[in-house]
């Protein structure tokens, strides 16, 4: 499953050093619609992501009836990327 979306960048007080993109509704329901037979363990989905040009391999972390992306410090540092950003993201889940 690939999706393409743009998300806001966020803080949230989980596994130094990442920051996160807030996945929208619609794609959140669409992993949703799949997440059973996708992930690993409370609720952790394994991807392929994209943001500009870096590519880096995450899960997706299940927060607040959503997923959250985290974007680890190669890809801030690589493409510029802070809280308050809003970033495209490539996925494949």
């Amino acid at each position: 499953m690939d999706m393409d979306f743009e998300a806001e960048v966020v803080e949230w007080r989980g596994p130094a050093p990442y920051v996160f993109a807030v996945m929208p509704a619609a794609q959140a329901q669409e992993v949703a619609d799949v997440a059973r037979d996708l992930t690993y363990g409370w609720g952790c989905i394994p991807v392929s992501g994209r943001v500009g040009g870096t590519d880096f391999t995450t899960s997706l972390f299940p927060r607040e009836g959503g997923y959250y992306v985290p974007i680890k410090v190669a890809v801030q540092r690589a493409e510029g990327v802070g809280v308050g950003d809003t970033v495209r993201l490539r996925l494949t889940l």
